[in-house]
């Protein structure tokens, strides 16, 4: 045997999973198809937003949150409905998770030295029904150094225990086939892939320089999902949302290939739940891009005014930052693959932040200062910000309606926006924003932010008209699909045992991560509640880590 274990992935899920076995002595092999450089995968990339329930931070800000109101939270959202079948440990899984994150779960980051920002994002803030989905209350907990933040106690603990023997790095060695014998995996075979020095993300070569074995009496997989294989994502699309976009952004690096998905299967573990999956209405094509087709998501304040490639309002619960996947399921029935923010500076300045650890170079940074100067006391939008409206190809700035969107209709192969349309939905809402009451859903939306001390402070804009000329100048801003999250995969006990067609343990095999579904084949079932994927990583991790060491 060449180690006790072997965990396939260098990601989050598989880092913690290792410091998990090396605290207990014993001895792993890391494998991963990306260079060094590449250690964390694809949770360095993230905004480090983790779900936590009841925290200091949510107390202070004035947030009553607790174990009941986000477990009811979790299951409007997830929607479990096979219970019998496909969810069955996916649900027992998002009870553990909840009870985690309203329990162990602060103060073990606390011990890891795992800080947060003072103040609490709402994310997903739901369908508009007390039993549907979303988040009732702010739980979005942002980490000081975002995913980087993250993740650096366990490379730290992870290079400890490689420097005392325990771990052994294996670099650009891509997984073909589980080893399985009697039943049971006992290891791994593969391709050696050329060296490859590019950067942190750039896409690698997959040049075949040879061919390798590993054994070891148990192996963890942790390679996350599909979000970086459009062939995949097309392949797995539900016919519930409709036809998937011809045309779509890319959220994750191209190493998010799934591969591990079907070899998997294919040595008898079972996969349910992968017509679940999670893609964002509001991507951007980024202007400095480092993977293929780099996408960056808006993390949208309430404000901006939502419109179809045809120039129609979106209807409720399609608003900013409330209702990811029923937005997704509207605008693929319209028929085209890009939809519209319009909005003004005053809204931008405020309420616009970008996803990722690069485009918050303050928070990633741990720069107190930069943060306060930037995001409450600053005049302006964020750098980043700034340089997406200057830059980025799907932003338009105008100083008259008109303008703009004739501007709007420049971006697209054919002019699809009427102007006369879009200013008469503009101005309907604008007549409601002259009084402390509306009947406009997104205003009334806007007014209840504003009530919670963090979004006032850093979010969430004071009512205005959008044609107000103080406000402006107008932007507009061309949004598209961005491939993230896989929600299903391999279904595991509680103990990250992957199981087989017949529901027993498979010997020797252990998976977490998003491979997993974030435990149990789709811990969220149809919906998440946002900062889940990298608490999933980490609960599901540490369960499989704990487990395989046992």
């Amino acid at each position: 045997m060449n180690a006790d274990v072997i965990v396939v992935g260098a990601g989050l899920a598989g880092l913690v999973a290792t410091c998990e076995l090396t605290s207990r002595g014993k001895k792993v092999a890391v494998l991963d198809q990306e260079n060094a450089a590449n250690l964390g995968g694809q949770a360095f990339w993230s905004f480090g937003g983790l779900f936590l329930v009841d925290s200091p931070q949510q107390r202070r800000m004035g947030v009553k949150d607790s174990f009941e109101l986000a477990w009811n939270d979790w299951q409007g959202s997830a929607q479990f409905d096979r219970l019998d079948d496909e969810d069955s440990w996916a649900v027992r899984w998002a009870r553990a998770y909840v009870e985690f994150a309203a329990g162990e779960k602060r103060a073990w980051l606390d011990g890891l030295g795992i800080k947060f920002l003072p103040t609490v994002g709402w994310a997903e803030r739901g369908d508009l029904r007390a039993d549907g989905h979303g988040n009732s209350v702010p739980r979005f907990h942002v980490t000081w150094g975002t995913g980087p933040g993250v993740l650096k106690p366990f490379v730290r603990m992870v290079r400890q225990a490689a420097d005392s023997g325990l771990v052994t790095f294996h670099h650009r060695h891509q997984v073909d086939e589980l080893i399985v014998s009697g039943g049971a995996v006992q290891g791994v075979r593969g391709t050696l892939l050329a060296e490859d020095d590019s950067p942190r993300g750039v896409a690698s070569n997959r040049d075949r320089i040879g061919e390798f074995e590993l054994t070891a009496p148990a192996v963890i997989i942790t390679s996350g999902g599909i979000g970086g294989n459009h062939d995949l994502v097309r392949r797995y699309w539900p016919e519930r949302m409709g036809n998937a976009p011809e045309s779509m952004v890319t959220g994750v690096p191209a190493y998010v290939d799934g591969r591990m998905l079907d070899i998997s299967s294919e040595a008898g573990v079972r996969l349910v739940n992968r017509d679940r999956m999670w893609h964002y209405t509001e991507g951007l094509r980024n202007w400095d891009p480092i993977w293929p087709g780099h996408g960056i998501r808006i993390l949208p304040g309430p404000s901006s005014m939502w419109f179809d490639a045809l120039g129609r309002r979106l209807p409720d619960p399609c608003l900013p930052g409330y209702d990811t996947l029923s937005t997704l399921r509207h605008l693929r029935g319209t028929g085209h693959d890009h939809s519209w923010f319009v909005l003004t500076q005053k809204i931008i300045e405020k309420e616009f932040a970008l996803s990722g650890s690069e485009q918050n170079p303050d928070i990633t940074g741990n720069d107190r200062k930069a943060f306060l100067r930037e995001r409450l006391l600053g005049k302006g939008a964020p750098a980043p910000v700034e340089a997406f409206k200057r830059n980025g190809a799907d932003f338009v700035v105008a100083g008259t309606l008109d303008e703009l969107v004739a501007k709007m209709n420049q971006l697209t192969l054919e002019p699809l926006l009427d102007a006369d349309l879009v200013r008469r939905q503009i101005e309907a809402r604008d007549l409601q924003v002259a009084n402390p009451f509306s009947k406009d859903s997104q205003v009334q939306g806007i007014r209840n932010a504003r009530r919670y001390l963090g979004d006032k402070l850093g979010r969430t804009v004071a009512p205005h008209r959008i044609l107000d000329p103080a406000a402006g100048p107008l932007i507009g801003v061309m949004l598209h699909v961005l491939t993230r999250k896989t929600l299903g995969g391999i279904q595991t006990d509680l103990d990250s045992r992957a199981l087989g067609p017949d529901g027993e343990p498979v010997d020797g095999l252990f998976a977490a991560g998003e491979i997993a579904g974030f435990g149990g084949g789709g811990v969220h079932g149809y919906n998440a509640l946002e900062g889940t994927f990298l608490g999933g990583c980490l609960f599901s991790g540490r369960q499989a880590g704990r487990a395989a060491a046992r």
